[in-house]
């Protein structure tokens, strides 16, 4: 047993020893690979997830044939979509229509670079990384309005500018929400918004930000265009929207994205509410951080899951007005409210 310790410990020494001298580009290459392959297996199995708490509230099976209990009907799922032609409208800009879900695609991915899964598990330690992820998310709805303008139909154009609506009016409060998180951990460092939550569950801002939670949460369903407000892509309405004529690959990746998004705001409340890779109780710390960041990203996951399988659509009259009339004068309350706490506590 010792010469098998001895002989770990010094391959592990040869690995740091190679790690030092490899040059920056190749790691960052690697870096983005190591967090991108999971991330792509990630959204397979959030898809397999997200059908199999649906079919459990609604008392049906779920997938359950391709693979065991259904869990390679995704992957099925997939190749099927890239063995399937890619039609493209013959009045549509080509263009435009084969580059709108590229773009969302890329984005969905590339916001990834900032979120923290442990103590410096992270590709780009921006000390801006909030800014980083707001512009990111704020840039994703050009995918889908270009993609509804390019498709030259009028359901996808409809789809399209409901999405873009609907995106600007949640990620006003979203930014409010942000600022009172940031006047509290005094950072935009995402990796310091969780050391200032490191004091064990009782510190999390979930607890005494817990009504900016609920804002955040509810507006991360309306910003991923998840139930209840899936409005831009309603089947009933505008047959699924801004997607109406997309097929193969090009469909695949605006699924891609969607999921994307949703995990990544799953990570951000994580991060922002409760305590991202941090365990709830010390007894808890010899659990690895990472694991800890897995697993509340995979719980409020579930609690979207569920959120989609039990509550009916809103209208868009009742969705704007959620937006503008309630969310967006009581995040700005909130602004005010904790940044006078903050002063009062000694945390600026």
């Amino acid at each position: 047993m010792d010469s098998v310790m001895l002989y770990l410990g010094t391959l592990w020494e040869s690995w740091l020893a190679i790690w030092a001298v490899t040059p920056v580009l190749v790691k960052t290459v690697i870096y983005i690979l190591v967090v991108a392959l999971p991330l792509l297996l990630a959204v397979a199995l959030s898809v397999y997830m997200d059908r199999k708490v649906w079919a459990a509230m609604q008392m049906r099976r779920g997938p359950n044939v391709v693979g065991p209990f259904g869990i390679l009907q995704s992957f099925a799922d997939g190749i099927k979509l890239f063995l399937k032609e890619t039609i493209v409208p013959a009045n549509a800009n080509k263009i435009i229509f084969i580059i709108a879900p590229m773009i969302t695609f890329v984005l969905a991915l590339v916001a990834w670079a900032v979120i923290p899964f442990g103590e410096g598990l992270v590709i780009s330690n921006l000390n801006v990384g909030i800014l980083y992820i707001f512009a990111i998310s704020s840039l994703g709805v050009y995918g889908i309005i270009m993609s509804g303008w390019a498709s030259n139909s009028r359901y996808a154009f409809l789809g399209g500018l409901r999405s873009a609506a609907q995106m600007v009016s949640y990620e006003v409060s979203i930014g409010f929400v942000l600022v009172a998180v940031l006047v509290w951990a005094g950072s935009l460092n995402l990796s310091d918004i969780v050391a200032a939550q490191s004091g064990g569950i009782f510190s999390w801002y979930m607890l005494s930000h817990f009504p900016l939670f609920v804002i955040f949460f509810i507006s991360a369903l309306a910003e991923t265009n998840r139930p209840p407000f899936d409005l831009p892509e309603a089947e009933a309405e505008l047959v699924a929207g801004y997607q109406v004529e997309y097929s193969s690959m090009a469909f695949a990746l605006f699924f891609l994205g969607e999921y994307a998004n949703i995990l990544l705001m799953c990570a951000m409340m994580a991060i922002l509410f409760m305590g991202g890779w941090a365990a709830p109780f010390e007894f808890l710390d010899f659990i690895p951080g990472p694991l800890w960041m897995i697993f509340k990203i995979i719980f409020l996951f579930f609690i979207i899951a569920w959120v989609k399988a039990s509550v009916p659509r809103y209208r868009y009259d009742q969705l704007m007005r959620l937006g503008w009339k309630v969310f967006l004068p009581i995040s700005l309350v909130a602004v005010v409210v904790y940044s006078g706490l903050a002063i009062v506590l000694g945390k600026v």
